[in-house]
């Protein structure tokens, strides 16, 4: 072995550990920021979703009233599913 070639890296395998480490909260942070958006998104479609069909069966059926409960038990079921699908782990 001649004095140019590095040596084989030393069993303790530190600078391997820590960038792991890394990788493994960086992954970590990943899937938690997906989480949050995909709880943004529920929030946003649930009342858009519910209320459009409210506002459809208000057109449809000469009401004024049925937009309103659709946005409201759309945030509801949006919350409700939320706090299911996230809360409960």
């Amino acid at each position: 072995m001649s004095t140019n070639e590095p040596e084989p890296h030393s069993p303790d395998h530190g600078d391997e550990d820590a960038e792991a480490a890394k990788e493994r909260l960086r992954a970590f942070n990943v899937r938690e920021q997906d989480s949050a958006w995909r709880a943004v998104a529920y929030l946003l479609t649930g009342p858009l979703i519910y209320g459009g069909i409210g506002a459809l069966l208000d057109h449809w059926l000469g009401t004024s009233w049925l937009v309103g409960v659709g946005i409201v038990g759309g945030m509801a079921l949006s919350i409700y599913y939320i706090w299911f699908r996230y809360g409960t782990h």
